[in-house]
């Protein structure tokens, strides 16, 4: 009541002002105008923005986003500057080093993209493969067949080497598909989030530099939780996203280029097809081209880049991830939960999968923690939709104690749903 009342204060402040500057003297043009736009308001302020925003706690135990810690948020939430100013110049320059921390890279062409891990998987995808180019794609699971389209939709000779959710690619299949298809680009997701799968990485740098081609790695899900070293890796093109174990709020991306792939990027015959992930323009934009002045390019997200400056600088150490998912695989094992991923070394250590238990029904037992717990986690995602259901443990919330709590939360949903009879 408060608050409406406020509201139509407000309002009758709002009429008395605009009656009192109609009183003004005004050019003879300017009143037929001002007269038109308030005769053309017909459309009343909606109900629901009467009331201030609300947004629900909920414990965020799904593949992303996961719950942001304080100092985080408290990074977001400080004074607004431009997106020129030197003092940002100050901070993106912080980001960039954290980026080659979190890599474990000494590129110089690391930036953080504006926008979801979908923008830096298109930024290197556009970047480096050209219309008619042949490019190979790893598809065990969402991101690969995500990978392939955008590939396809910009006019490239998209082959694509198919397993099972879950399943793993040998290094000898894929050199035999690098000889047989002769790529510009090689992708490999390395967590596997709609399977919590991380894939084995060894060696396949080398592999891609034997037959020419670029290795470009999706670490959206795994980078923080699961150890990478793109230098020593031998991996061209690297990205993230910031909203997993980095712990930040969505909509930064981090993304690293060698320089093999810049010497592939920067010599193209044609133009990247988007103009906003052109990394010419974007290079500029964050230093790394050598000149100068860096120039306009687009409005980058500043408070984004606040949360994602604060998350490199606590990034938590990877050696936690085993040992908090160790514990809750052990508590899902002795409940009598099956793992998706039967290889322990196989498995994603932010996000496990579970076998959906036989007899129920995933979406029942979701509702029904989101409801009793306020709990999220979700079910299997592209290909391993009805598979599986998913939990994850990252950043802030890969804690032993946040285990337990997923732990009570199945048992009590395998206690209450209906099971049928089959």
């Amino acid at each position: 009541m408060m608050q409406r009342t406020l509201f139509r204060r407000g309002a009758l402040l709002a009429q008395k002002a605009a009656v009192e500057v109609s009183l003004l003297p005004m050019s003879a043009p300017l009143q037929p105008r001002l007269d038109r736009a308030m005769s053309s308001v017909t459309i009343p302020p909606p109900e629901c923005m009467l009331r201030p925003l609300e947004v629900p706690f909920r414990y965020l135990f799904g593949p992303g986003p996961s719950n942001v810690p304080p100092r985080i948020l408290a990074a977001g939430g400080r004074a607004i500057i431009g997106h020129l100013h030197p003092e940002m110049y100050e901070i993106m320059n912080d980001i960039k080093k954290g980026i080659q921390y979190a890599f474990q890279t000494q590129n110089n062409m690391t930036i953080a993209m504006s926008g979801s891990g979908h923008a830096a998987m298109e930024c290197a995808i556009f970047n480096t493969v050209e219309p008619g180019e042949s490019v190979l794609v790893a598809v065990n699971g969402i991101w690969g067949e995500r990978v392939a389209e955008i590939a396809e939709r910009m006019g490239a000779n998209v082959h694509i080497m198919v397993k099972a959710p879950g399943g793993i690619f040998s290094n000898e299949e894929i050199e035999k598909a690098l000889a047989k298809h002769k790529p510009v680009l090689f992708f490999l997701t390395h967590g596997e989030s709609s399977a919590g799968l991380a894939h084995p990485v060894d060696g396949i740098g080398d592999l891609c530099r034997k037959h020419n081609t670029l290795f470009l790695v999706d670490t959206v899900a795994s980078l923080g939780a699961s150890p990478i070293f793109m230098d020593q890796q031998n991996i061209d093109i690297l990205y993230t996203g910031s909203q997993k174990a980095l712990n930040a709020p969505p909509g930064t991306a981090p993304i690293s280029f060698n320089e093999r792939a810049c010497q592939k990027m920067f010599n193209r015959k044609t133009k990247p097809v988007s103009y906003l992930f052109d990394m010419a323009h974007l290079s500029n934009y964050w230093g790394n081209d050598g000149q100068p002045a860096r120039l306009y390019h687009h409005t980058g997200p500043v408070s984004g880049f606040f949360s994602l400056r604060e998350s490199l600088a606590i990034l938590y150490p990877v050696f936690v991830f085993p040992e908090v998912a160790g514990y809750l695989w052990k508590g899902l094992e002795d409940m009598g939960i099956k793992l998706f991923i039967q290889n322990k070394d196989l498995r994603l250590p932010s996000v496990t999968t579970i076998v959906i238990p036989e007899g129920y029904n995933w979406r029942e037992m979701l509702q029904y923690m989101m409801k009793h717990h306020n709990m999220e986690m979700t079910g299997g995602l592209g290909p391993s939709t009805g598979m599986v259901m998913r939990v994850g443990l990252m950043g802030y919330n890969c804690q032993k104690t946040n285990a337990d709590m997923v732990l009570a939360a199945l048992a009590d949903a395998l206690k209450n749903c209906k099971k049928s009879k089959a």
